[in-house]
């Protein structure tokens, strides 16, 4: 059978755990998901992991090991109706054969509440196991009440000796020989994918292979990079790569540590972040961090120059904000202030209001006290809070 036309990816893919390059914390010796595996008792899983890292290759190596009927869906080409008609089989079965099933759903995240809600009760009662899989943080994907039933598992990007064996694998599938030079680029470039360095070498046999006819080709580092053209970044606007990098540029500012704030703000100008979004965080920083009031002026003024140029200019105008945040003096006493007076009417609730404070518009308040004593300028020492949090201090200037 010709199958010149299957990705090397998946002529290569692993079918057993002997085979399985990388996560040895799971399939390892002692491994979780090893022991699972073959004590054929698995549980309803999530494999949460970067792109590349071998979590579809780990669920087809369970749909070998498993005795359970195996089912594999993507979100992106499953509906509800086909869930729908993949769990009644699973109640078929297990009643007429006691046969489990394993439903593994790729890319779980992209599934919304809705769908991810079928699987509830089914997997709440048996009926089916699920394998989710996904790239996302599962605390912001997955519903709290399917998460709360399935074990998370967490892959990592593959280091550099895993990157070389696939590498190796794959030269031998593809009668190659790669230079030094390009396979230390190709294991650089990769991050840890191993679908990206796979991906990569075929591309490059298939260059090679129009303009050359020998048996076995030497890949230069030139190769490589044509090949390889533009890394993508790893970032959805809507997952935890999002908030991570939105993280470290405000720590970054915080830190006054400009040549920081200037790369994170570079990755998520790069990777096609809403310029509006980091434009807000700007300006929520201005208040929280800095100590100048012009600091807010500065970012409302990047906001709005974020809103009438936009890309690409408009990342001059992020760039030069970035700067005056991140060397600004800092200073949270004004929000570190509010967040413990806040943190008092929640605890407290709606304490009495000081009489002496009170509106009197009317002389039955009057007569019962209110605003009785109010003096406009009592002095700066004067309480003028509940009684019970009489005296209390919020706010402490750094000057």
């Amino acid at each position: 059978m010709d199958n010149s036309h299957v990705p090397l990816a998946q002529k290569i893919r692993p079918k057993t755990l002997k085979e399985f390059v990388g996560q040895k914390h799971l399939v390892g010796k002692e491994g979780i998901l090893r022991k699972l595996i073959e004590s054929d008792q698995l549980t309803s899983l999530i494999f949460w992991g970067p792109p590349g890292s071998g979590k579809t290759t780990l669920a087809e190596i369970i749909a070998h090991a498993t005795k359970s009927y195996f089912i594999s869906r993507s979100a992106v080409t499953t509906t509800l109706a086909d869930v729908r008609k993949a769990v009644e089989e699973a109640r078929e079965r297990l009643s007429a054969y006691n046969q489990r099933t394993i439903f593994f759903l790729d890319e779980i995240h992209r599934f919304n509440k809705a769908q991810q809600d079928a699987f509830l009760p089914h997997v709440e009662n048996g009926t089916i196991t699920l394998i989710g899989a996904t790239t996302e943080n599962p605390s912001f994907e997955v519903i709290g009440p399917l998460l709360s039933r399935c074990r998370v598992l967490v892959l990592y990007p593959l280091g550099k000796k895993e990157i070389q064996q696939i590498i190796k694998r794959g030269l031998v599938e593809l009668k190659l020989q790669l230079e030094k030079d390009a396979e230390d680029f190709l294991i650089e470039a990769s991050s840890g994918d191993a679908r990206i360095t796979l991906n990569v070498l075929e591309i490059t046999s298939k260059l090679k292979s129009s303009s050359h006819r020998p048996h076995t080709l030497l890949i230069s580092l030139a190769d490589i990079e044509q090949a390889f053209q533009k890394k993508a970044l790893i970032y959805d606007k809507a997952g935890e790569e999002h908030y991570n990098t939105i993280s470290s540029y405000i720590k970054s500012m915080r830190a006054s540590n400009v040549d920081a704030a200037l790369y994170y703000l570079a990755r998520m100008v790069e990777a096609g972040e809403d310029p509006l979004f980091i434009a807000r965080r700007m300006v929520v920083f201005a208040s929280e961090d800095v100590a100048s009031p012009t600091a807010l002026v500065v970012a409302n003024s990047v906001f709005q120059a974020c809103q009438f140029i936009g890309y690409p200019e408009c990342q001059e105008n992020l760039a030069a904000g970035t700067v005056y945040l991140a060397k600004a003096p800092k200073d949270r006493s004004s929000y570190n202030a509010y967040m413990e007076a806040l943190e008092d009417v929640k605890r407290y609730g709606n304490l009495p209001i000081p009489l002496n404070l009170r509106n009197a518009p009317t002389k039955l308040m009057k007569d019962l006290g209110y605003g009785h004593g109010y003096e406009a300028y009592p002095g700066k020492n004067a309480s003028l809070l509940p009684d019970k949090l009489k005296g209390k201090k919020y706010y402490t200037s750094k000057n």
